[in-house]
């Protein structure tokens, strides 16, 4: 019987997140979330449970509201590397949740790391 793409989206999710959770205590975690009109990524302790930091298109400053493209996800990438360099973090664990690491997902991440964060 064939699995709906949500089933397999759930699946993905809980398969990176349990690899995640065997390193939890050392560095937080760069969470990422796409949806069809914008892209946001928060940068989570989850030790304390707070977030530290996050960048999202919705953010009139940044100047990609309502854009889901590759550029938008460069910029945001760019945004949380320097947002997490001020809130005194230089390394965390990339956790891109169900989605697929290509597209958008592999820009954010790529910019991320471009602007200092190591993951």
């Amino acid at each position: 019987m064939a699995k709906s793409k949500r089933d397999l989206f759930l699946k993905r999710r809980m398969r990176v997140r349990n690899k995640l959770r065997k390193n939890a205590g050392d560095c937080p975690r760069l969470s990422v979330h796409r949806s069809n009109k914008n892209i946001s990524v928060q940068l989570i302790d989850d030790v304390k449970g707070i977030t530290l930091a996050a960048a999202s298109s919705l953010e009139k400053d940044l100047g990609v509201i309502g854009k889901n493209n590759i550029e938008a996800s460069a910029k945001i990438g760019a945004e949380i590397a320097k947002r997490a360099k001020k809130a005194g973090v230089e390394a965390c664990y990339f956790d891109r949740g169900g989605f697929l690491f290509h597209g958008k997902v592999k820009a954010l991440a790529d910019a991320a790391r471009e602007g200092g964060l190591k993951f």
